[in-house]
């Protein structure tokens, strides 16, 4: 969450709890990855909580760390970890070669976003109730474009309603969160996406709910 650390610490503490409960229901280790989500966004949250304590220019050392751990998390960890994620779910073998394709897409946009991260300098600055990241990459449009076929699309490509849900929730999320604040764009968002593990816990809830039948763990369909 973005808008303090208080609220940031909060909602960490909340998604934790939302993920242990997650992780318990999981039934096999292609359920596990996705049912992780939760707790990998409770930490995301919580960094950002404790960067939040180090403005303006109390511990100028941690906010530099503090900033590179959260944007190790925002701009590298989902756009591969959330095709991965749905790819281990899926037993359709055609919905299993998208995925694959997307979670390639999201590999390439999340190395090609870490190489930067290392290269150049990223600053957090705070103000109005959200924090900046300034992290200059080149070719905006096609890492975008990768960013959101790894973190939003490939949810859509899913059998199961509950994930595709999750993939319509990214994408009306990252369409608020860019239209709204711009300027916070990746602070904003990440705060939006971390209230989508209400729907990772819904589909553990409802996970028999599918778009298409689909046959015990291990056995695709074409």
């Amino acid at each position: 969450m973005c808008f303090s650390a208080t609220a940031s610490f909060a909602a960490g503490t909340v998604l934790l709890a939302t993920g242990a409960f997650t992780m318990r229901m999981a039934r096999n280790s292609g359920e596990r990855p996705y049912a992780l989500i939760p707790i990998l966004f409770g930490v995301q949250q919580l960094i950002e909580g404790a960067l939040w304590l180090t403005f303006p220019d109390k511990a100028p050392v941690l906010k530099t760390v503090l900033t590179y751990l959260y944007s190790i998390f925002s701009h590298v960890l989902w756009p591969i970890y959330v095709p991965v994620a749905v790819y281990m779910l899926e037993r359709v073998a055609w919905r299993r070669k998208a995925l694959m394709a997307t979670a390639i897409g999201g590999t390439l946009v999340g190395l090609y976003l870490l190489y930067f991260l290392i290269r150049l300098p990223i600053v957090a600055t705070a103000g109005d109730g959200h924090i900046d990241y300034e992290s200059p990459h080149f070719y905006v449009g096609i890492v975008m474009t990768l960013y959101v076929l790894g973190t939003c699309v490939s949810p859509l490509l899913s059998s199961h309603r509950w994930v595709n849900w999750f993939g319509v929730g990214a994408i009306v999320s990252f369409l608020a969160a860019g239209a709204f604040y711009l300027t916070w764009f990746i602070s904003v968002w990440c705060f939006f996406a971390a209230a989508m593990s209400v729907i990772v816990l819904m589909f553990f809830l409802r996970r028999d709910t599918a778009v298409s039948p689909s046959p015990p763990m291990g056995e695709p369909v074409r």
